[in-house]
């Protein structure tokens, strides 16, 4: 289940009609949302100059015929079982899942500052983590609060004095960015331990090139298909000492239960790899081996999504029947690599997010390139102090969770709703933080109505071994629903192709 927790306003109004071609187009009658920016037209109602040609060229559809492609799409996503899990329906529990023709256009030159501050970012975060697990100059020169790290559910006393092949603790990060109402991105979270979603990004590519052959032609779009290769080539850089050439490299699932199992299966067969569960490895000597027809066979690298809870039950959860047992003690002896690296949590704690910024300041003596969306930190008795009076009109998160839960939309909130989430505040004050709402940017999508600005937030994927990788432009999730105020395929929510925009030929 691909899960977001992004902000929106709860505001629906829109602007005067803006005018594009026949009365039976796709845009005909297209309202933009009033106190957003759009993805697609400027305020007077014209296209931004990256993608004119691209809403001249969707615009010539007409409705019926859009409904076609949409049909077709639709049947492809079917024929190939893009799916995805939702444990709460219980009319079943696999989904196809929701794709919107209308892409979300990205100029080249926005995104090349920003594929500088995703880069600039993960540089950070991984400088973070080998120093919290090591020296903590960042907690003893006073930059952050030991408490915030230390007490973090996700911080691992077992990886301290641990240095991971490469000192990469992150090599898949994804990275969630919104748009503000002039246009800038900014960052609403960092999701550094198992992100999940780049499937829907490669197979979004593809049914769109199926759909609209023509619209490839004249355009030059970033390719997205070369992702499994460098997340391939990024963990073959990480292998330890020792490692095969090649060396080994597998995925580890929790199985096909899990709600990204799809993605997981997905993943393993396009890098070549294979997919395993964890009966399929064992542990020997502090070596990873892998069950196999031939004999076993050691492995080098396990890419895992799998969370360091249910990873080894000899080091963590005794009761996890999901993981391998003696793997932590062969992480640690340095004969197997896993990506990421055992105790990445820390980093992605909400809590610990709105250090982010000065975290950049202080390894790399650099200002920020892309900015946090303002954030009061529960835990500091003044922001807890603000927060407690101002409930109605924030978002509450709580640190560890993710999906909407544990988190409180002020603005549509009860006063029960309110009250409640005081005492949680008060009981526990380091479990949450807190955030103004947003105005999420909107991009054309088609509704029952035709053409109607929905809400989108985007997800780029950061891939890292020896050197980093961004994949162009990531993976846009769409609120299909009016009024949705969250994004995720569990409530309604859809996806995009987004295209990273070259000069049109």
């Amino acid at each position: 289940m691909l899960q977001s927790q992004s902000l929106s306003h709860p505001s629906e109004r829109t602007d005067k009609p803006d005018s594009q071609v026949g009365s039976d187009s796709l845009f005909a009658g297209y309202r933009r949302h009033q106190g957003a920016w759009d993805e697609l037209f400027a305020a007077d109602g014209e296209p931004h100059p990256h993608c004119r040609l691209l809403v001249e060229r969707l615009g010539q559809l007409r409705s019926n015929e859009f409904q076609n492609r949409r049909a077709s799409a639709d049947l492809v996503f079917i024929n190939q079982s893009i799916t995805f899990s939702v444990y709460s329906d219980r009319r079943g529990v696999e989904k196809i899942f929701p794709f919107d023709l209308v892409p979300r256009p990205v100029a080249a030159s926005e995104w090349d500052r920003t594929e500088a501050g995703l880069k600039q970012r993960i540089l950070a975060l991984n400088h973070f983590l080998y120093d919290v697990y090591h020296d903590r100059r960042i907690i003893k020169e006073g930059i952050i609060p030991g408490e915030l790290v230390l007490g973090s559910k996700c911080y691992r006393p077992e990886m301290i004095g641990f240095e991971p092949p490469g000192r990469q603790y992150v090599h898949v990060c994804g990275t969630d960015l919104i748009r503000d109402t002039k246009g800038e991105f900014l960052v609403l979270e960092d999701n550094g331990r198992t992100p999940s979603g780049v499937s829907y990004v490669l197979e979004n590519r593809v049914v769109m090139k199926k759909v609209f052959p023509q619209l490839f032609q004249h355009f030059r779009v970033r390719r997205v298909e070369d992702y499994p290769q460098r997340l391939r080539d990024a963990l073959f850089s990480v292998a330890p000492a020792g490692a095969g050439d090649p060396p080994t490299v597998v995925l580890l699932t929790p199985g096909p239960y899990n709600s990204a199992y799809f993605e997981h299966s997905f993943l393993a067969r396009h890098m070549g790899i294979e997919l395993v569960v964890g009966r399929d490895l064992f542990v020997e000597d502090d070596v990873v081996y892998l069950q196999t027809t031939h004999g076993a066979e050691k492995v080098d690298v396990i890419y895992r999504r799998l969370d360091d809870d249910f990873l080894d039950p000899e080091a963590f959860r005794p009761d996890s029947l999901l993981g391998v047992p003696g793997l932590f003690r062969a992480y640690r002896a340095g004969n197997v690599t896993l990506a990421n690296a055992v105790g990445t949590g820390v980093a992605d704690d909400k809590a610990i997010y709105p250090f982010v910024e000065d975290m950049i300041r202080f390894y790399l003596s650099e200002e920020p390139i892309l900015r946090n969306v303002p954030t009061y930190i529960c835990d500091r008795p003044s922001d807890r102090a603000f927060v407690l009076d101002h409930l109605h009109e924030l978002v509450v998160k709580a640190v560890n969770e993710s999906g909407g839960y544990g988190m409180l939309m002020g603005h549509t909130s009860t006063e029960a709703q309110r009250a409640e989430f005081r005492e949680k505040i008060r009981a526990n004050p380091r479990n949450y933080i807190a955030q103004p709402i947003v105005t999420l940017s909107t991009c054309p999508t088609w509704t029952d109505e035709g053409s109607a600005p929905r809400h989108v937030d985007l997800r780029p994927y950061i891939v890292s071994g020896r050197s980093t990788w961004v994949l162009p432009g990531g993976l846009t999730r769409t609120a299909l629903v009016k009024g949705s105020l969250v994004v995720n395929s569990s409530q309604g929510g859809g996806s995009k192709d987004t295209w990273v925009m070259e000069n049109t030929r």
